[in-house]
């Protein structure tokens, strides 16, 4: 099991990597521009028309082309490429500090579920992992 710095060090990374490598990419032109309103707050009263006139409920419309996910995954694994080759280097690490400043307010990790295996799923404290709701309990 991982120590209680270990975990910290992959948290502290965890968030850099996020920071750095995913958010601070094409992600960010996708988020751009107005967001949907609902009034129900769940989405079920927006509905997307597309050019042939069908009305696509918004939580089947998908919100991202096959050539953006394509383009923001090589962005994504190229930046994760470039991260893990510059962690050691004292000038990417000065780097890193300042821009971890803005991740103060954020939620600290939890293992996830999926990747976790069996040993970090028995892990218990803040940072456990929460199996999936199966959806029959989903109302």
């Amino acid at each position: 099991m991982p120590t209680e710095l270990e975990r910290q060090i992959a948290a502290l990374m965890a968030k850099a990597m996020a920071l750095v490598c995913v958010r601070n990419t094409r992600l960010e032109n996708l988020h751009a521009g107005p967001g949907v309103i609902s009034h129900t707050g769940d989405y079920s009263d927006v509905t997307v028309t597309d050019a042939t006139g069908r009305r696509i409920p918004w939580s089947e419309v998908s919100r991202i082309s096959d050539d953006e996910m394509r383009e923001l995954m090589r962005e994504i694994v190229n930046r994760l490429y470039t991260f893990q080759l510059r962690v050691g280097e004292e000038e990417f690490r000065d780097y890193l500090d300042r821009q971890l400043t803005s991740t103060w307010n954020w939620d600290q990790p939890r293992l996830d579920w999926k990747l976790a295996g069996r040993k970090l799923r028995k892990r218990k404290g803040t940072d456990a992992a929460e199996p999936p709701v199966p959806e029959s309990d989903v109302s």
